[in-house]
């Protein structure tokens, strides 16, 4: 899973975002997404809207771990966008 989700977000007219910035408005996205899971399963009682929340829950934290694992490796300068060319947001080749 070499990819990032926010990819789609990005305008053609805006100027392509670096592979760090596309990262942190991912994590900020699936941090969003996340909560809004949480959020729901608050307001449901029907078990198969449960069940559906908890997969929803699991299956977004599992992104938000992904995510938080590349930007610890990019921090840590163990990852580069030039190691992952097909992660670069659309318009974005990996030299920059």
């Amino acid at each position: 899973m070499k990819f990032h989700f926010s990819r789609g977000f990005v305008s053609k007219t805006d100027k392509p975002l670096t592979y760090q910035e596309s990262l942190m408005l991912d994590l900020q996205k699936t941090r969003c997404e996340l909560e809004d899971a949480y959020a729901g399963f608050d307001y449901v009682t029907d078990p198969d809207l449960i069940d559906c929340y908890i997969y929803e829950q699991n299956a977004v934290m599992k992104r938000y771990r992904y995510l938080l694992q590349q930007a610890a490796g990019l921090s840590a300068g163990e990852l580069s966008a030039e190691e992952f060319p097909a992660a670069a947001p659309a318009g974005h080749t990996a030299a920059g």
